[in-house]
């Protein structure tokens, strides 16, 4: 349920295998390699079980299971195996909001106090304030288990009563924090105007029009089909975990489904199947604090822009399950995630297969040109030389570079760098091209200092450039 679990959970990590025996990420977007690289993954990193949907340019590559649903019936993961969605749920209710104030049912600037007068601050906080985490309710669950409150149900309107009804974290809009019980109150706003219990409005309005046959909202723990979520403590062995009692989940996480039936949400989400372009459009825009200040967190979606994408991306975490969801809706792409097994990192094969996706919709990088002459290790630290002793090979350089190294850079550059002596080591980090030329980045360490060094040539092997800087 809360953001930190996914990336900082206070539970040791379990390693099942040593890191040099981890498999190596495929080098592209590529659905086989993917598959290939998964299927290795699961056993080294310790998953219990993992399923996965690929889509790309409004297809899905990939749609598969690893591993074991359950330890104690060896049953494994498939398609079909529904997981735990937690936070990926906050979507599908802000949808639900949406969709009602379409209907002209309701409006996201409502305030609290039209459906619950007794709540904090209820005249002053609105639907869309709850959507956005800035209204001030603190959070019924910020820790990474389930605690002695949890194991125990409550009647949705008494937790409300409890984590709305008292003092804020803060001023409403003042502050952006991430907060299930805002959640929790939308799901029974959505009830009370639409009549009808979260989970039939969910299923007629979203669910069935979409065509999510496999997801279900918060299904009894011996419903058939589901994937026995895990954790593990101190890297002991899995073991099943404790899930939350009826009415601590609800409209902030109670969702059930598969990869590849976010796939299906995903793709309806961003073609415009679900939502009219206004009501996506809000979905979608950065929460507004009241000094002008944005969050690139919308309606139950995080909406940063990554390597040049915007993205709309949630994780999700409620006990013994992670779950990520990340849609580039340019392309109508996306990587799902699915585990049942909250004490593996999941959240870095999510980002090396994010990272995979981005690579692929960025497009080929432009190939480096091949250059007549040494390698460029070989040619950086010749030069490195050179200006130690004052003495420059100057019919290598292109003439734009030996008009700028004059006699006075060259003195000054012998004086700094002939003091730092032999390099300790010497690393290429990278080539790459520009303008049509090789420009390798170079890695100095000295005894004493580190430094940077760019080294630009053309095909024909003259150098164009190289610039030294402290690293």
């Amino acid at each position: 349920m809360t953001p930190c679990r996914v990336v900082c959970l206070v539970l040791f990590t379990a390693v099942a295998a040593r890191a040099d025996e981890a498999p190596a990420p495929p080098k592209a977007f590529d659905a086989k390699a993917i598959d290939e690289y998964l299927a290795k993954e699961v056993p080294v990193k310790g998953y219990v079980g993992l399923s996965v949907a690929l889509v790309r340019d409004g297809k899905v590559l990939l749609a598969k299971g690893y591993g074991k649903a359950s330890l104690k019936t060896g049953a494994a993961v498939d398609e079909h195996t529904r997981f735990a969605a937690g936070s990926v749920t906050k979507q599908f209710t802000c949808a639900c909001v949406l969709l009602l104030q379409e209907d002209g049912k309701l409006s996201v600037s409502d305030k609290v106090a039209k459906y619950y007068a007794g709540l904090t601050k209820a005249d002053e906080i609105t639907l869309l304030d709850l959507m956005n985490h800035t209204a001030g309710y603190p959070d019924y669950y910020p820790l990474d288990f389930v605690d002695r409150r949890m194991e125990k149900a409550i009647p949705l309107d008494d937790l409300l009563k409890e984590y709305a009804g008292g003092k804020l974290d803060f001023a409403p809009k003042t502050r952006w924090s991430y907060s299930n019980t805002g959640y929790i109150l939308l799901g029974r706003v959505i009830e009370k105007v639409s009549g009808k219990p979260f989970a039939e409005f969910l299923s007629e309005r979203i669910l069935k029009p979409v065509g999510m046959t496999n997801t279900v909202f918060e299904p009894k723990t011996d419903a058939p089909g589901l994937a026995t979520g895990y954790t593990s403590f101190a890297l002991g062995d899995p073991e099943p975990a404790a899930r939350e009692a009826d009415g601590w989940i609800h409209a902030a996480g109670g969702l059930y489904t598969t990869p590849s039936d976010l796939a299906k949400w995903d793709l309806a989400l961003m073609t415009g199947k679900v939502l009219k372009t206004e009501s996506l459009k809000q979905m979608t825009t950065p929460s507004l604090l009241a000094d002008g200040r944005t969050r690139d967190y919308a309606c139950g979606l995080a909406v940063p822009v990554r390597n040049g994408e915007q993205m709309f991306e949630h994780s999700g975490a409620v006990s013994g399950f992670l779950t990520f969801n990340g849609m580039i809706p340019r392309t109508r792409s996306a990587v799902i995630l699915m585990t049942n097994g909250e004490h593996v990192d999941a959240g870095s094969l999510n980002r090396t297969l994010v990272a995979l996706l981005l690579k692929a919709e960025a497009g080929d990088a432009p190939p480096v040109p091949k250059i007549n002459g040494p390698a460029p290790k070989d040619v950086a630290l010749d030069l490195l030389h050179q200006l130690q002793a004052g003495e420059i090979k100057r019919e290598a350089l292109g003439e734009d570079y030996n008009h700028f190294l004059t006699p006075a850079r060259v003195a000054g550059a012998k004086e700094r760098l002939k003091a730092l002596g032999e390099p300790e080591k010497i690393e290429v980090e990278g080539t790459s091209e520009r303008g049509g030329m090789e420009v390798a980045v170079i890695r100095f360490t000295f005894k004493t200092t580190k430094a940077k060094g760019l080294l630009y040539r053309t095909p024909d092997g003259k150098i164009q450039e190289f610039l030294l800087t402290k690293s």
